[in-house]
């Protein structure tokens, strides 16, 4: 099954701390929720963009995208 990356963009001086934060909320929902999901990250991008992500499996991504209103996503690699 394809898995998509559901991103969540932060730009400025402070992105790299509020993805780190915004990736606790992102856990917190998943254990909320008892949603099978393992894999969540931030990524720094460039010095003044940091992203935070979560990747689902692209059969349980609409109501998980509609709920937490994702920026983007993108097709999942795991490279």
């Amino acid at each position: 099954m394809r898995k998509l990356k559901l991103i969540w963009d932060f730009r400025g001086p402070n992105a790299h701390k509020i993805a780190e934060h915004h990736e606790i909320h992102l856990k917190q929902y998943i254990t909320i929720e008892k949603l099978d999901i393992s894999i969540t990250g931030i990524e720094d991008l460039n010095p003044l963009h940091t992203i935070a992500f979560l990747v689902v499996d692209e059969a349980a991504m609409k109501p998980i995208r509609d709920a937490l209103k994702p920026h983007r996503g993108q097709v999942y690699n795991n490279t």
